[in-house]
């Protein structure tokens, strides 16, 4: 795993259909994609042996082909594919479609953060739920 941080930003419509966001900001433990397809384009059928996904609808509406079965979900919407199953993703609408794909293999590893009160605080962290939130920014 990659020290620091690193950033991107989503390109959204553009020549590719394909932006591996992985790649650009050096995440080694799971897949993160930026998928665009205008009007009237699809993908692949395809499916993966070990990896899930899941895919946020960021604009439009997805049609996602599940085993020959069409679901349509739309901006702001999520869903879960496991290993095994074949989909495929397909822009039916007028607009374009932009889509963030994240896809993982293995048991995440839950209830590792570490939380501090202050900038200050560098004792060693403790679970997020033991560390009241802050207070909220005074209104303008």
């Amino acid at each position: 795993m990659e020290e620091g941080i690193s950033r991107t930003r989503l390109r959204g419509a553009g020549p590719d259909r394909f932006n591996s966001l992985r790649r650009q900001l050096g995440v080694s433990s799971f897949g993160i994609n930026e998928i665009v397809l205008q009007p009237r384009q699809r993908g692949r059928i395809h499916l993966h042996t070990r990896q899930e996904e899941v895919f946020l609808v960021l604009e439009g509406v997805l049609t996602i082909g599940i085993e020959g079965e069409e679901e349509r979900l739309e901006e702001g919407e999520l869903i879960r594919v496991a290993p095994g199953i074949r989909r495929q993703l397909v822009n039916e609408g007028p607009g374009v479609l932009v889509l963030l794909a994240l896809g993982g293999d293995g048991e995440h590893v839950g209830r590792d953060g570490e939380a501090f009160t202050g900038w200050d605080d560098h004792e060693r962290g403790r679970a997020p739920q033991e560390i009241p939130l802050p207070e909220d920014l005074p209104a303008d």
